[in-house]
């Protein structure tokens, strides 16, 4: 087992201070720390020590994956370890995006290097060959739009507002109040001439101004639109984001984000377990590289409700967050004192002290996890003991 050395990504949208004090460094730091990376992604992966020698985890796996990932775990995912696992911290919104299928992942990959993009380039969609389902997990209140809502609940959000002006984007939803018209609405709301889009958002943010004053069954979506248009101005990002759910996660909760799903977090910490991938197609709210006719083609135009999940009580005082990603499985234990947590192994796992402090006794090699900490536990070690106070998170592979 290893403790790890993580990368944080210092996207502009990130906090100054909740990595910061998770890590028990200076707070405000001097930057936006918006990711912490936890894994072996070739973008950031971590650092670990070994005999001496440091090294990255991609480096460390690659070396010896079946030693490292198990047999199984090295055989399903080509030698590489499958998931990538975050601490997510917003002061401001995300932009809204989708993630590709593993499919249309590969499709892309490949044809981007057909054209001769270099990796890095900014105006590249697809870094890797891999989908990226993502679980989202809550350390703090947590804000996200996830997903078309109901099709006549959008109607009625927008007949809300009061806009003869927004007939003509209107009358593909009112001809048809299912997915079909969400997508016609959100495919002429995203493409047509900006400088008249400009214009239409600028009266939707103002309407939604005026009625956010009020109760009102979406006050709480106009208001997020207001802050929007106030970071974005003239963005049909904007307007586009008032289709989707708002949806509100209490410090526990989670949302499960498959392919296809349209998303922007809003604010908030939270951790996320993902597929090993850094594929991001995005439609608007972002100064980064927008590809809207990449996003129509693969966005799941579904419309409903989100499931918010919740850990299921499981083994060995574990509780789990079930998804049906292959690649990774979320879990967490809330250690108390006298409570000796001896999971059954599961392979190659992250574990994670998000509160408290914890000790790990593997054999005769004990590691002591402070709040912040975290440490990659090899296939090729055996059974451990967890003990401590805290809440600890574990990523391992869904397998």
């Amino acid at each position: 087992m290893h403790l790890l050395d993580n990368v944080i990504q210092p996207y502009a949208w990130g906090s100054r201070t909740a990595l910061a004090e998770l890590l028990g460094q200076p707070s405000p730091s001097a930057t936006a720390q918006a990711e912490l990376w936890m894994g072996a992604h070739p973008g950031a992966p971590s650092r670990v020590h070994r005999d001496g020698q440091g090294s990255t985890l991609l480096e460390l796996i690659r070396a010896a994956p079946e030693r490292e990932l198990g047999e199984r775990v090295a055989r399903r995912f080509s030698g590489e370890l499958p998931f990538l696992f975050k601490v997510l911290a917003a002061d401001t919104p995300l932009s809204l995006q989708t993630h590709p299928s593993l499919a249309q992942a590969r499709e892309g990959f490949a044809r981007e290097n057909g054209l001769g993009l270099a990796p890095g380039a900014p105006h590249r969609n697809y870094k890797d060959a891999n989908h990226k389902p993502e679980l989202t997990c809550a350390l703090t209140p947590f804000d996200a739009l996830c997903g078309f809502r109901r099709a006549d609940e959008t109607l009625a959000l927008f007949d809300g507002l009061g806009l003869a002006s927004l007939e003509p984007l209107l009358a593909p939803l009112r001809a048809s109040v299912d997915a079909q018209g969400v997508a016609r609405m959100f495919e002429r709301l995203m493409t047509g001439p900006r400088e008249s889009l400009a214009v239409q958002v600028a009266e939707v943010v103002a309407a939604c101004a005026e009625r956010a004053e009020h109760a009102g069954p979406f006050r709480e979506e106009l208001r997020q639109a207001v802050r929007l248009g106030a970071l974005y101005p003239g963005d049909p990002g904007v307007v586009g984001a008032l289709m989707l759910n708002l949806v509100r996660l209490r410090p526990g909760e989670a949302i499960y984000l498959p392919a296809g799903n349209l998303h922007a977090y809003l604010g908030g910490v939270a951790v996320e377990l993902m597929a090993n991938s850094d594929n991001v197609l995005r439609g608007g709210c972002t100064p980064k590289h927008v590809d809207v006719p990449e996003l129509l083609r693969v966005l799941d135009f579904q419309c409903g409700p989100v499931r918010t999940l919740v850990a299921e009580p499981g083994a060995d005082a574990e509780s789990v967050y079930p998804t049906p990603a292959e690649e990774f499985r979320l879990s967490r234990f809330e250690l108390r004192p006298g409570l000796d947590v001896r999971p059954v192994r599961r392979g190659p796992e992250i574990l994670l002290c998000a509160a408290g402090a914890a000790r790990l006794t593997l054999a005769d090699q004990t590691l002591a996890l402070p709040r912040g900490a975290s440490v990659f536990v090899s296939a090729a070690d055996g059974a451990y003991a967890l003990e401590g106070e805290g809440l600890v998170f574990r990523a391992t592979s869904g397998l």
